[in-house]
């Protein structure tokens, strides 16, 4: 299936202002908005953070399924797609992240 599709099958964000990826050190190391070009993202991390407890390296393995065709650009074009190459950084690394949700005002 293609990436919109994917989306169609996944929870609605629509509560959801940012996602945040919080590192082995408690830091955040990565911020998701609920803001446009970055809401199938938010979507597909908040999903996973739901399945998996956190973006570990299962969650990882499927969010790359799950990005569909934009794996495959993301691996041909490193940096343009950061929050699929944090998935591969996730998998090569073995660390992953905790989440923590903002909810909509």
């Amino acid at each position: 299936m293609a990436f919109a599709d994917n989306l169609r099958q996944l929870p609605s964000v629509a509560h959801i202002a940012a996602l945040h990826l919080i590192d082995e050190t408690g830091n955040v190391a990565a911020t998701i908005p609920n803001a446009p070009g970055k809401t199938g993202s938010l979507t597909l991390y908040a999903a996973l953070a739901t399945k998996h407890g956190a973006i570990n390296e299962a969650a990882a393995r499927e969010g790359l399924e799950l990005f569909a065709e934009h794996t495959e650009d993301a691996r041909q074009h490193p940096g343009s797609h950061p929050n699929i190459d944090r998935l591969f950084e996730v998998i090569t690394s073995g660390k992953g992240y905790t989440v923590r949700v903002d909810p909509q005002a």
